[in-house]
């Protein structure tokens, strides 16, 4: 936009007349305004997707009430679902025309409402997927590598996987009973 002043030569005369001055004061307040917007946005998304809350898909939300506003966030996942279960409730909108308003599926909805009802707002933060614990490592398990090492106490992790596959037909990995052990210890 502005190369056409920086082209020219500084010994000829540039005289812009007020509508141009506006346009270019409007331009750099505008960009000014997105880049600041932009900046606030992303260092949210970062805070979000470090807090695993950040809605991977914020696109997909066509609730009037999240284009264009400041208060309502569509990459807030946590505010999206409350949202949606509110709508459902208080609004009355049906569960499955909630759902496709919010960008999510009516099985996620379902999920939303009971962790709400069991936990409140607590319960739409997104939970830890896979196993949440030593699954295999149960105290049975545990007596067993401890009198394992009460015999030898040279005896490691890889030999007392051995040990359990061999006797208790329990796959563990070695380094799971490491950190099964390490955490005895701190006790």
């Amino acid at each position: 936009m502005f190369a056409w002043l920086i082209q020219r030569s500084t010994s000829q005369k540039i005289t812009l007349d007020i509508q141009q001055w506006r346009h270019i004061l409007q331009y750099i307040q505008t960009a000014t305004v997105t880049t600041v917007i932009r900046t606030k946005r992303s260092a949210k998304a970062e805070r979000l997707k470090q807090n695993e809350s950040l809605n991977l898909h914020p696109d997909r939300v066509s609730a009037p009430h999240f284009r264009n506003s400041v208060f309502f966030d569509a990459l807030d996942l946590v505010q999206v679902k409350y949202e949606m279960l509110r709508q459902v409730s208080h609004e009355g909108t049906p569960k499955a025309q909630a759902a496709a308003m919010y960008g999510m599926s009516r099985p996620t909805l379902y999920q939303a409402m009971n962790a709400f009802d069991r936990d409140g707002v607590a319960g739409l933060l997104p939970q830890r997927r896979g196993p949440k614990g030593a699954h295999k490592l149960t105290d049975e398990v545990m007596v067993f590598i401890a009198g394992r090492q009460a015999e030898d106490p040279t005896l490691h992790a890889r030999a007392l996987a051995k040990a359990l596959r061999d006797e208790k037909h329990i796959a563990v990995h070695p380094r799971s009973i490491e950190r099964a052990l390490e955490r005895k210890k701190k006790r």
